[in-house]
């Protein structure tokens, strides 16, 4: 019996603004640590022994990707970025035409999580490189949920029981993402992240628990817990 190789692309949309910042500079480009967010971001990835490479979607005229320092031997590629999140994904897809195999692996993350840790890469590798779907990090909701009306009066209390937030990175076969992708845009369905596409086209990814410290990036109180867990990961490492 022939065994086929799995390869494993990383893909980063960050052809975002983050307006929500409110900062002078997309927030993908804002200092941590004394790097960028996406430094951060790619330094997930590049040494890890089992990602084949990493192509990153970035803005036309992106005047701040050129400035970025990192160092290794695995192709780190970019495409231009689309109108949306799911735009950007497709356009990378399409970029790694030529390097992967329908049935390689695509892990999806958001250029706005620097705080993913090596042990959650490492377990959302092993389970779903034998799930026949894919799947993607989340954690249980805890908080209670309210659902509230368009003047903000509460409505109902939704049970939470079920509710988990959906992390990244998002991981599922090339050939799959590509076509689910198609196929939501197609149908008008607008998604917000991959797993959602994948859903769309009748199928059911796994969730697997991941840290809590995998923050996306979103407002300026944000900078300062995602410096607080990437020193206190580096100080258990």
């Amino acid at each position: 019996m022939t065994v086929v190789e799995q390869k494993f692309w990383v893909i980063i949309p960050a052809a975002g603004i983050g307006a929500r910042m409110n900062a002078e500079h997309p927030k993908q480009y804002l200092k941590l640590n004394g790097k960028t967010v996406l430094e951060h971001t790619l330094d997930c990835f590049i040494h890890h022994p089992r990602i084949s490479g990493v192509i990153v979607a970035i803005a036309a005229h992106d005047e701040y990707w050129p400035t970025l320092h990192f160092n290794t031997k695995r192709p780190v590629m970019t495409v231009d970025g689309g109108t949306e999140r799911c735009h950007s994904v497709l356009n990378a897809l399409h970029g790694l035409e030529e390097l992967a195999e329908q049935h390689d692996w695509v892990l999806v993350h958001d250029a706005a999580r620097p705080c993913l840790s090596k042990e959650d890469l490492d377990k959302l590798l092993i389970t779903m490189a034998t799930h026949p779907v894919g799947g993607l990090l989340g954690v249980p909701v805890h908080d209670t949920i309210k659902k509230v009306d368009p003047v903000a009066l509460v409505e109902a209390t939704i049970d939470r029981e079920s509710l988990w937030r959906a992390l990244t990175p998002q991981m599922f076969r090339y050939g799959l993402l590509r076509d689910s992708l198609n196929k939501a845009l197609a149908d008008g369905y607008l998604v917000t992240d991959d797993a959602s596409a994948i859903e769309h086209a009748g199928h059911a990814p796994l969730m697997l628990e991941g840290c809590a410290d995998n923050i996306k990036i979103t407002r300026p109180e944000d900078l300062a817990l995602a410096e607080f867990y990437l020193t206190k990961n580096k100080r258990q490492k």
